[in-house]
């Protein structure tokens, strides 16, 4: 099945600082995926940050819902990278997936930052639609980006799949 390899990147407005509160906020988290999936946080988890972050094992099982009600997966998420107000790398282990990489980077600029996610993943089955359904979720999480942080720029869904 096939592996794929994509990259998204927006520029807003807003201050690293601010970008780094949205993208570690459950809120923030919860608003990229709508409508298209919800994933549950143990209660009282307000931030990422929130968390006893030890690389590389998991901080908890979150149940995914597709369109918010229909399950149809889990993740253990796990961070194996986390480097605070610049970025993460996530490597959860999923029951959709033979592999789930999820970069995210803040790379500050003159007028804010630029929010660049590289994910590489190999879905169990249905390749193509998973392929085609995850670019779709990250354009669509990138808008939600802009729209929230003041962006102004954005490239989004490059990459291919590898065989």
């Amino acid at each position: 099945m096939g592996l794929f390899k994509l990259s998204f990147e927006s520029e807003v407005i807003a201050s690293p600082t601010k970008a780094w509160e949205w993208i570690t906020s459950w809120k923030g988290i919860s608003s990229e995926m709508r409508p298209y999936f919800r994933m549950t946080a143990p209660e009282g988890i307000y931030s990422i940050e929130n968390l006893n972050i030890i690389l590389g094992q998991p901080l908890f099982r979150s149940q995914v819902f597709l369109f918010g009600f229909l399950p149809i997966d889990h993740s253990e998420l796990t961070l194996i990278e986390f480097e605070k107000g610049s970025g993460f790398i996530e490597e959860s282990p999923m029951g959709s997936m033979k592999l789930w990489r999820h970069e995210r980077r803040i790379i500050p600029t003159a007028g804010g930052c630029k929010i660049i996610d590289h994910l590489t993943f190999q879905p169990k089955m249905a390749s193509s639609f998973v392929g085609w359904f995850i670019r779709t979720v990250f354009r669509h999480r990138h808008n939600v980006l802009r729209k929230n942080l003041g962006g102004t720029v954005s490239r989004s869904g490059s990459g291919a799949a590898r065989g």
